[in-house]
């Protein structure tokens, strides 16, 4: 495994371990299978206590953790910081989804008579679906690594994790493993419910072992392609849930660009510049109406875009990919620079300025519409409701589409929302995509390329799914069923359940 860089200064940082070899991978998904086994032991409220634990455990090591992140990562105290924030409060969301059980699915079907005859007895729940491969993100160190979404739900699931290290970040990855083991050594699991692996091929290695029965992953296209291909094609075919990124567009109405010009222009700088535009929800197209709202609008994006100084990108690799992508965008045929941010403030450094360029019509295919990695957006404009359903027709499947209107623009906004649903997982109103809340109703995903299953979200409680699957039990004894299942569960097992066709609360 090559060490990791300092963004700040392209000078080596330790290296934090070799690659795995494949008789330590088969070792580590061995442990894991036996931590699996402890994990259901615990039942959901030993679960429930052990992400709390490791959400402190988390805690504990703020100080060492944010430093080390930032050094890996340059993304900054206060960022990171934030986002270990984050962190912990998913591990302890999803110890209330435990507590709360609705999760589970718990159906019950007495046996009886029927239209279709007489029925057996049938009871249903949903049971862990086994190990949990994460793949973690370069630009969210501490929430889509190996603490994060993925593995607080599969944990919460009941699946151990087997994460593989990101080269990007591998010293962070280490010292937050150390916490989540430390909390569930708290908790008193006796074997690790999370293992890491090191390496490319220790990557490639762990989609393809037998003992993985799922993967969770976010990264680029490209990546994460190979590796929903390889799941796709093992003898025993495995889910794998990427999160892959997209273009997100926002749409600006008439009345929105006549009333709210100059805060639409400067909300969107901040949004695609957050992070030097490292966000997966980063807007990467804005379409704008003609006329004198639009026209202000943008004046008010290139004058603000172009006061926003250049910022650390996560490293060499990636500030290099953003600036040839800039310079092939701008090279296109009906492609005009509108504004380039400020010089980089260190010599050296994998640094990104911010760019935002105009497009013809003509001009929105290929590259343009796919997603740039970085601090750059596009400008386009229409003349009407008909050119701006020309071109909604042309944008891609994405994570999110923005949507600006005022109370004059509804029943455009109407037609406008039915377009976007159908190619997004998740619609903002009169905001900003950057941002995901972490919550019961979210909904992180969309269609593919921007995932590689539009049917579930990697963020907020409902991310549980992934790793749950359904069994049914046919006339099975009452008093060997799970106990969520049986008649009369007991007090912590009372979960909401749908009782022959009927919704039944716990009390």
């Amino acid at each position: 495994m090559s060490a990791a860089v300092d963004p700040r200064t392209g000078e080596a940082l330790p290296l934090v371990a070799a690659d795995s070899t494949e008789e330590e991978i088969d070792a580590v998904c061995a442990r894991a299978e036996r931590a699996g086994a402890e994990l259901a032991a615990i039942g959901r409220y030993g679960r429930a206590g052990m992400l709390e634990a490791m959400a402190d455990a988390l805690e504990e090591r703020r100080d060492r953790l944010v430093e080390t992140a930032d050094r890996e990562t340059a993304l900054g105290a206060q960022r990171l910081g934030g986002e270990l924030t984050r962190t912990e409060f998913q591990l302890r969301l999803f110890a209330e989804v435990l507590r709360e059980g609705s999760y589970l699915e718990a159906i019950v079907d007495h046996a009886g008579p029927t239209a279709m005859g007489p029925r057996p007895d049938v009871r249903r729940i949903l049971r862990p679906i086994g190990t949990v491969g994460v793949f973690g993100a370069s630009n969210f160190p501490l929430a889509f690594s190996v603490p994060g979404g993925d593995t607080a739900s599969a944990l919460a699931a009941g699946c151990p994790v087997v994460a593989k290290v990101h080269p990007s970040h591998p010293a962070t990855c280490v010292l937050a493993h150390e916490a989540l083991l430390a909390g569930a050594g708290a908790s008193g699991l006796a074997t690790a419910p999370v293992s890491l692996v090191f390496g490319v091929e220790a990557g490639a290695q762990l989609v393809g072992h037998a003992a993985v029965r799922a993967v969770g992953f976010t990264g680029s296209l490209a990546v994460g392609r190979l590796l929903a291909d390889a799941a796709a094609a093992r003898t025993s075919p495995i889910p794998f849930y990427g999160e892959l990124g997209a273009l997100n567009a926002v749409v600006v109405l008439p009345a929105a660009a006549a009333a709210r010009a100059e805060e639409i222009g400067h909300g969107l700088v901040a949004s695609f510049t957050l992070g030097v535009g490292q966000f997966c929800t980063k807007p990467g197209l804005v379409l704008v109406p003609r006329g004198v709202g639009g026209s202000e609008l943008v004046e008010a994006l290139v004058s603000a875009a172009g006061a926003v100084p250049a910022g650390v990108m996560l490293g060499p690799s990636i500030a290099s990919r953003f600036s040839e992508r800039v310079a092939e965008i701008a090279a296109s045929p009906g492609i005009a620079v509108l504004a380039r941010g400020g010089s980089p403030t260190l010599e050296g450094s994998a640094s990104g300025t911010p760019a935002v360029v105009r497009a013809d019509v003509g001009a929105l295919r290929g590259i343009v519409l796919e997603e740039c990695f970085g601090p750059m957006l596009v400008v386009a404009t229409y003349d009407g409701a008909g050119e701006l359903a020309t071109l909604l027709d042309l944008l891609e499947p994405a994570l999110t589409a923005t949507v600006h209107a005022e109370p004059q623009d509804e029943g455009e906004a109407r037609d406008v929302l039915d377009t976007l649903v159908a190619r997004v997982g998740r619609i903002v109103w009169n905001g900003y995509p950057t941002g995901v809340a972490v919550s019961w109703a979210m909904h992180h995903g969309g269609p593919y390329p921007a995932t590689t299953s539009s049917l579930h979200t990697s963020v907020g409680a409902t991310a549980i799914r992934r790793w749950l699957r359904p069994v049914a039990y046919q006339d099975v004894p009452e008093q060997i069923l799970p106990e969520e299942l049986r008649d009369f569960p007991g007090a912590g097992a009372s979960v909401p359940r749908r009782v022959d066709g009927m919704l039944v609360l716990p009390g």
